[in-house]
């Protein structure tokens, strides 16, 4: 409308549009200040599309991952964006139980250590304090009804020969492309319990070797393969103890408020950016310019969209056409039988500290992975979080705590009889968004598949913790993946000039 009320024909918005673009070229060629959150003020007066039938980008997942590429869109001045999540919560992989009067304990992911400097520069931008895992005092070895109490200084308890053999492996192989690495076919033909028999390390001999790789990875020696375990330990500086240890090593944090304290803050930044209740069932036209992304609230029209998934999840979505076959196989193998359950008891105070323990707890032979002291900063109850075997449990939440209650009791006295509170959940079971907490990537996998995973298809851009150059299938991970989505979306649209 004119300013007297009389109408005119539309005007052309070239200025816009190449305004939009430049801007667009200044966050993708910026990729680094990005990475880094040194947003620029001019980045962020990029002209936005609201309210347009097409976005630029639509986010599928709000875990760390996507909720960091859609954080990294909006400070890059992008507003033509929606995050689509499955479940009606935030945080993916990561989930508080509210333990009431601000005590949260974690059913998810929740340690951050040493090189895991994506994750802790986020925590800081989000005003988020940490404060040191609780390891002071002797651990305790249940075997049947033999019970050893040991110091392990805050260490994994694990072989210093073993450890420094894989740490020298591990050189070689790339965090993230293991395939990529000159012994590769070789190394992944074997798991890594092949090669601890090789090294002569016997099944009692190897037991923390063993629950260590379980569970920082997801499975047994017998059904890891020791390609991929020694892309992890790359990760760690090529150090089995930074990876494997609480003091010094990737369970040394813990997040004041839980670890999904993150993603529920940046959520509450993007507004109704998120979108929850809103599972993907089928996207269309991923090799045409515009993608649609079906779900059971209607459909999304995007020029771009980030799948911020576990690949093994993303076969519950209908690709159409078909995806490439590479990529397709990549899915449909990756390893989706690694669930994990967490229980936590709660008490009045942290009793066991009193007596010299530290509160962790290893049972060989039965239910319990490990125990450990999962309090709050400042002690003002007493939390034991455990790693339980999936079906090792009765279903009847009052027998299970029961059960693991007499466990603790023969570890740390009769007081662990009496919680105050139990909490359980078996992420096999109660998520069907999630599948697995971590992937046991087995022997043969990465150097027949591993190429599938990064690439772009299409118009689909690849995300999620098992995407990461470090720290794959870490919480670090994932902010790292999330980060590189958003640059990846930000040049592809700007270099074909695609602006809504």
């Amino acid at each position: 409308m004119k300013k007297d009320g009389t109408s005119q024909a539309t005007p052309k918005r070239k200025p816009d549009v190449e305004t939009r673009r430049q801007l667009l070229r200044m966050a993708a060629v910026g990729a680094v200040s990005l990475a880094a959150r040194e947003v620029s003020g001019a980045e962020g007066a990029m002209v936005t599309s609201a309210g347009r039938d097409v976005l630029d980008v639509a986010i599928i997942g709000a875990g760390l991952a996507g909720l960091t590429a859609a954080r990294d869109l909006k400070r890059a001045g992008c507003e033509s964006f929606v995050v689509l999540e499955a479940r009606d919560r935030v945080g993916g992989r990561t989930y508080n139980h509210d333990l009431g009067h601000g005590v949260v304990s974690e059913a998810g992911g929740q340690w951050i250590g040493p090189g895991q400097t994506a994750i802790a520069d986020l925590a800081r931008e989000l005003e988020v304090d940490t404060f040191p895992t609780y390891y002071a005092g002797k651990t305790v070895i249940l075997a049947g009804d033999t019970r050893v109490a040991q110091d392990l200084h805050g260490t994994a308890g694990g072989d210093e020969v073993i450890g420094a053999k894989l740490n020298t492996l591990a050189r070689g192989v790339p965090s993230g492309m293991p395939w990529q690495a000159k012994t590769a076919a070789d190394l992944d033909k074997l798991t890594y319990g092949d090669w601890l028999l090789q090294q002569g390390v016997k099944h009692e001999d190897g037991y923390f070797l063993g629950i260590a790789a379980q569970l920082s990875l997801g499975g047994a020696p017998a059904q890891l393969g020791l390609l991929h375990y020694l892309s992890v330990i790359n990760s760690a500086n090529c150090n089995l103890d930074q990876l494997e240890s609480t003091k010094g090593g990737a369970q040394e944090t813990r997040f004041v408020g839980g670890a999904q304290i993150l993603s529920i803050k940046m959520a509450k930044d993007l507004g109704d950016k998120v979108k929850l209740s809103r599972p993907v069932r089928k996207i269309s036209g991923w090799n045409r310019d515009i993608i649609e992304v079906l779900t059971d609230q209607g459909a999304i029209r995007a020029r771009r969209v980030i799948v911020a998934m576990n690949p093994a999840l993303c076969n519950q979505v209908v690709f159409d056409p078909p995806l490439p076959q590479g990529r397709s196989q990549l899915q449909r193998r990756w390893p989706a039988n690694a669930p994990m359950r967490k229980t936590v008891h709660v008490y009045d105070k942290p009793f066991w500290r009193n007596d010299g323990l530290n509160g962790q707890i290893f049972q060989v032979g039965g239910p319990v992975f490990m125990a450990y002291d999962n309090s709050p900063p400042d002690g003002s109850v007493g939390v034991i979080s455990a790693f339980v075997a999936p079906g090792s449990l009765p279903s009847e939440p009052k027998a299970a705590e029961r059960m693991l209650s007499a466990i603790y009791a023969k570890s740390l006295g009769d007081k662990a009889l009496r919680p105050t509170q139990f909490h359980d959940f078996d992420w096999g079971k109660i998520d069907p968004w999630t599948l697995q907490c971590i992937h046991p990537i087995p022997p043969g996998f990465w150097t027949k598949w591993g190429k599938f995973l990064h690439p772009a298809v299409g118009r689909l851009i690849w995300s999620g913790t098992e995407t990461a150059d470090i720290w794959a299938g870490a919480m670090d991970g994932a902010v790292r993946a999330g980060h590189r989505a958003a640059l990846q979306a930000l040049a592809a649209l700007t270099s074909q000039g695609e602006v809504a």
